[in-house]
């Protein structure tokens, strides 16, 4: 069934607002894990050059998450969050369950995946939400343009004092 579009500008916006907190979560809060010797994760050069692949993923939920919500009869933006943090529990918790039974997966990575991830699909939810029931989108917009600077600014600064270290990728 093809999108209107605003539902393909909910689609949009939910999903930049997913991809800035995923830079902030994999850039910032977990960066720690991916300078650890792994034999599960790739390398920093080959995971960077990956990073397109992991943003259309995202894209696949925002369009999941925009095709379903309305079947759900959400009512109000509570609601719209749950749903999200629900769905995003229950299929990253389950891929990450799976790739814990045939893989060298760290366990505290695991489980900030299922959380990061889960609190991911829960604003990519609830920006879709606001979006699709929005007269216009000029004020979530720019919420969301907002949050994505927010997210880089504040993964710079926990790069930059220390807390979170900077992945270097060579050319």
């Amino acid at each position: 069934m093809p999108f209107t579009k605003k539902q393909l500008q909910a689609t949009i916006l939910g999903w930049l607002t997913m991809l800035g907190w995923d830079f902030f979560l994999h850039g910032g809060l977990l960066a720690s894990h991916y300078v650890k010797e792994s034999s599960f994760l790739l390398g920093p050069q080959e995971a960077f050059r990956l990073i397109p692949l992991g943003y259309l993923s995202f894209l696949i939920y925002a369009i999941l998450l925009t095709w379903v919500m309305p079947r759900f009869a959400l009512s109000n933006r509570k609601q719209a969050f749950v749903f999200g943090l629900t769905f995003g529990l229950f299929t990253w918790g389950g891929f990450v369950l799976g790739l814990m039974s045939i893989s060298t997966i760290d366990t505290s990575l695991a489980i900030s995946w299922i959380l990061g991830q889960t609190v991911e699909i829960g604003l990519g939810a609830l920006v879709i939400y606001l979006s699709l029931q929005a007269e216009s989108l000029r004020r979530i917009s720019l919420f969301v343009f907002l949050f994505i600077i927010f997210a880089f600014a504040a993964t710079i600064i926990l790069q930059s004092v220390g807390l979170a270290p900077a992945i270097v990728v060579s050319s």
